[in-house]
């Protein structure tokens, strides 16, 4: 029997590209979507949709972060299409009052995402991982970690950074065998660490000094501004930060291991590989 394509909805960004190498790497049959993959893929253009929706059998989507909640009508059209089995990229803490903050736009917009898979009437699973190790790597902390210094307005709060890497296996894990129906995985790293941390294992593994400066809530609005986003922009990064800043980030999720019955990978393991492939190279 022929297996049917796997639709990877964010396919080019840091979690799809890794989910889609590892099933091309099993063989399975791949389609990527976005602005820049196999098919164009629009979140702000449903008419980009059934093009990419076409003949496939399974959907690893990433969301759109932004209001309105474009995930419920993406999965009405899927099922509509003959998909039967979505795996969805949500965020921990979602279902947590205060987890962001006085934000509530975050946690409304998965949600809103997450009912949708679960009344579909297909096979489903939800992924909510904690804050990404390669946020240091090849996301916005990126250039910090180059400069030396990574400003953060989150104190000396926690996180248990997690390995891309360990949510692309889980995710291909949902999306090829059985077992994972139903089923939401917390995912996080093993343990938890301050940025300054953090920082300290991508210095010993990259052998350059970075150290954590906290200026505040103000002064990081204020950078942002300098770099283009608006305070609106500014202030939902802050509100994203803040289950860092709380340590609510903090507790250790036990999904990799119920997914896959191993261990998350460490965050030193992270900065190891990280620093071999040249991330922090200027």
């Amino acid at each position: 029997m022929t297996q049917r394509t796997v639709l990877v909805i964010g396919g080019t960004g840091t979690v799809g590209k890794r989910v889609a190498s590892r099933l091309r790497d099993r063989g399975v049959p791949v389609r990527t979507a976005s602005r820049r993959g196999d098919v164009h893929f629009d979140w702000e253009d449903p008419a980009t949709w059934g093009p990419a929706l076409d003949g496939v059998g399974s959907v690893y989507i990433t969301p759109l972060d932004a209001p309105p909640p474009q995930t419920p009508a993406l999965v009405e059209r899927a099922v509509a299409a003959g998909v039967r089995r979505l795996v969805l990229l949500s965020a921990r803490g979602v279902d947590v009052p205060g987890h962001y903050g006085p934000d509530t736009v975050i946690s409304r917009v998965h949600l809103e995402g997450e009912r949708a898979v679960r009344e579909s009437g297909v096979a489903w699973t939800v992924l909510r991982p904690s804050w990404f190790a390669q946020n240091f790597s090849e996301g916005a902390f990126r250039d910090g970690v180059l400069s030396g210094e990574l400003s953060l307005p989150v104190g000396d709060g926690r996180s248990a950074f997690i390995d891309v890497d360990d949510i692309a296996d889980v995710a291909v894990a949902a999306l090829t065998g059985e077992g994972h129906d139903g089923r939401v995985y917390e995912l996080s790293g093993p343990r938890a660490l301050t940025v300054a941390e953090a920082l300290g294992e991508i210095s010993r593994a990259a052998g350059r000094a970075v150290r954590h400066r906290d200026g505040g809530e103000e002064e990081f609005i204020g950078r942002m501004a300098q770099w283009g986003l608006s305070t609106e922009e500014a202030r939902m990064w802050v509100n994203a930060l803040t289950p860092i800043r709380t340590g609510r980030d903090a507790v250790i999720a036990d999904g990799v291991e119920r997914a896959l019955g191993r261990r998350p990978r460490d965050f030193a393991d992270f900065a190891d590989t990280a620093a071999a492939a040249g991330a922090w190279k200027d």
